[in-house]
């Protein structure tokens, strides 16, 4: 038993989907969710960048004495793999994590995977998706404009600019007949109605965010270390009104607003209280 939380993070609302899975396979869990918002996009940052941003999240979490932490973002896993791996705190990326799904389906026709500009431009996913399926063709294909309609709320499979941009990235996927989409970002899941109307029923998609937070999972189940009330705390580096209305939308919870702090360069993030429901979906 180990009641101490578990630590997520994200650049913004992607990781959601990670926490919503935490709270499907552990519900008891105790969760602090940092949102580095004021920071997005992580993809149109440099490698440099990424790694000391990866530095100060970890440090973030760490201070609220996690016993592990879910990196439930797709940028900074392929970036600073090894800096989350070296942590004294025990890290799961979803890198690993989803190529390891990825290698338990069958077929051996080609896969692909979208990720943010700077996860695929570290060849990470490639390298990981060709290790696990060395057999099969990868397609590799950045999407920058994904998370930035995301965060503005263009989420809606019907939405023309959604379904403007799944048209304009996916082609390729579509042209070299890939038979499973990896989501290599945890934003992706957001809109993934919209690529699977696009790409049809055939493929299959996987979850960088439910691979990440299932690994995690199995590792605390089999270490012994679960425990909790299901308590969730939520921070944001971001205006703290915006992320609340979000991320309540997103969680179907009653968001309490919270006024919007000044951050500094290091971020110290902003509280964001969301009202935990037993009923919610996640």
């Amino acid at each position: 038993m180990d009641n101490r939380p578990i630590g997520v993070f994200d650049s913004g609302l992607g990781g959601l989907n990670g926490l919503c899975a935490l709270r499907r396979f552990l519900p008891d869990e105790n969760i602090v969710y940092f949102a580095d918002s004021g920071r997005l996009p992580y993809g149109a940052k440099s490698r440099p960048q990424l790694r000391e941003m990866a530095k100060q999240d970890l440090r973030f979490l760490s201070s609220f004495n996690v016993k592990a932490i879910l990196i439930a973002c797709g940028t900074l896993s392929s970036n600073a793999g090894d800096i989350l791996a070296g942590w004294p705190i025990p890290t799961v990326g979803v890198l690993t994590s989803s190529a390891d799904w990825m290698r338990r389906l069958e077929g051996s026709g080609p896969i692909a995977v979208i990720a943010t500009e700077a996860s695929i431009r570290s060849g990470s996913y490639q390298a990981a998706l060709k290790e696990a399926c060395p057999k099969r063709e990868v397609v590799a294909i950045p999407c920058p404009d994904f998370v930035p309609l995301i965060e503005s709320g263009h989420c809606s499979s019907k939405d023309p600019l959604v379904c403007d941009a799944v048209a304009r990235y996916l082609q390729p996927a579509r042209d070299a007949g890939a038979e499973a989409l990896l989501l290599g970002c945890t934003h992706y899941d957001i809109i993934k109605d919209a690529i699977s109307r696009f790409l049809g029923p055939d493929i299959t998609l996987v979850s960088a965010a439910e691979s990440g937070a299932a690994a995690l999972c199995s590792r605390l189940l089999k270490e012994g270390r679960t425990g909790g009330s299901g308590e969730t705390r939520f921070f944001t580096s971001g205006d703290s009104r915006s992320f609340s209305e979000a991320a309540a939308l997103f969680l179907g919870r009653t968001a309490e607003e919270v006024p919007a702090g000044s951050v500094p360069p290091e971020p110290l993030p902003v509280p964001i209280s969301l009202d935990h429901r037993s009923d919610a979906p996640c």
